[in-house]
């Protein structure tokens, strides 16, 4: 096939007289491939022959077949010989979804900007680095939380992403807001989310977790599974915080590292100017945000002290983050009241105390005091000591008007 140009220098060249074969032997090519531009006047794209395909007519149905079954042509080859009775090779649907295939991608990567008022919602979120600590190189988990209205961080390390650290990130970020936002939005993590089905949307949380929850009282929301970016803003805060707080440097000990963050958050993050809202965060939480956050009102810890309502079971145990503590048998089927200090766990009918136990922190444990089972069918009977509760009943005890068999075989004259 000739170029516009070659086709132009033949057009120039027969204006000037020169006929087809001497134009061919000038250029280089066949007379009759001159006379075939002569005759059309120009030149002219090439046109592919016009063929029948197995796949005509069904661009609708393979365009609605290809999205339902995301993407998956190898699927779609199979719906089409069972629906349309069409054998034809992988090879060929993919030519014929390609030009749905862009707008595929471009769906799953199509994010709508979501903008919460203030004191709404506050985004969560662990990251991982490795940071030079004295001597070694240490793997931590940074904790972020992002305020979803003023983008304000808070950041915090810990060793690990076990479910206390998430507690204790949570009320962290809490105290230095100064106050309590309406939802939580978290990702998916083991440690808060038991199940999260990802077509229902039906999500359940770690009961630990909703109590924490309900002690606090916000509501805790969970991102769809493998779709992270809805909480965008904490995301990008946690890249952030990598590449600014943490990349390049080294620290003498973990407290100097925990003084660099909160430096870090006051000097650096507060006052920055974000690309989203062109304010500093803290100029926006202050003038907007601060206000609409909850008060604390000098609640304590979660984790410090908490108090759950249980009934005793048929084993006289009480059930406490998965581990039973035994409560004295008398007390089965009746409500106690169960409060929880950072190490100690103490029971309470009405206003009387009725056990007391150190917290267990494995799972599924079992914590007894052989003294509130006394009294059970099966129980051997013991001395009760002072430090017993002086309400358990205590084991029977021989009767002083009782003898011997003996005294009454001599009264009677002999033995029977």
């Amino acid at each position: 096939m000739q170029t516009p140009d070659d086709v132009a220098a033949m057009l120039r060249l027969h204006v000037l007289g020169w006929g087809a074969k001497r134009i061919a032997r000038e250029l280089g090519i066949s007379k009759n491939t001159v006379k075939h531009y002569l005759r059309q006047g120009g030149w002219s794209a090439y046109r592919s022959p016009s063929r029948s395909k197995a796949l005509d007519g069904l661009e609708s149905w393979l365009e609605q077949c290809f999205i339902q079954h995301g993407g998956n042509a190898d699927v779609v080859r199979q719906e089409l010989a069972r629906v349309h009775g069409i054998s034809v090779s992988l090879r060929t649907v993919e030519r014929g979804v390609q030009p749905f295939r862009q707008q595929l991608v471009a769906a799953a990567r199509a994010t709508l900007r979501f903008e919460t008022p203030p004191g709404r919602q506050l985004q969560i979120d662990f990251g991982t680095a490795r940071v030079t600590i004295g001597p070694e190189v240490v793997r931590i988990s940074l904790f972020v939380a992002t305020l979803g209205y003023s983008r304000r961080p808070f950041v915090a390390a810990f060793t690990h992403e076990r479910q206390s650290a998430w507690l204790a990130g949570i009320e962290g970020a809490f105290a230095h807001f100064g106050g309590i936002v309406e939802q939580v939005l978290l990702d998916n993590p083991k440690a808060l989310v038991l199940r999260h089905d990802p077509q229902t949307r039906e999500v359940s949380f770690n009961e630990r977790f909703i109590a924490f929850a309900r002690y606090w009282g916000f509501t805790p929301r969970a991102c769809a599974p493998y779709r992270a970016r809805t909480k965008g803003k904490d995301e990008s805060g946690v890249k952030y915080v990598k590449r600014n707080a943490i990349a390049g440097r080294s620290f003498a000990s973990w407290e100097e590292l925990q003084s660099h963050l909160t430096r870090w958050m006051r000097e650096v993050a507060d006052v920055r100017v974000h690309g989203t809202t062109g304010e500093r965060p803290i100029e926006r939480f202050e003038r907007d945000e601060r206000k609409a956050l909850r008060p604390l009102n000098g609640r304590p810890p979660f984790q410090q002290s908490r108090e759950l309502r249980r009934r005793v079971a048929s084993d006289a145990c009480v059930e406490a983050d998965t581990n039973a503590y035994s409560v004295p048998w008398r007390l089965i089927g009746q409500q106690v009241s169960v409060q929880i200090a950072e190490t100690e766990l103490v029971v309470f009918q009405g206003t009387q105390e009725v056990a007391r136990h150190p917290v267990c922190a494995g799972r599924r444990q079992r914590v007894i005091n052989p003294s509130h089972l006394v009294g059970i069918v099966g129980m051997a009977p013991r001395a009760l000591v002072a430090s017993d509760p002086p309400d358990l009943p205590r084991p029977p005890q021989p009767s002083p008007l009782l003898r011997p068999l003996a005294e009454y075989e001599a009264v009677a004259g002999g033995a029977w």
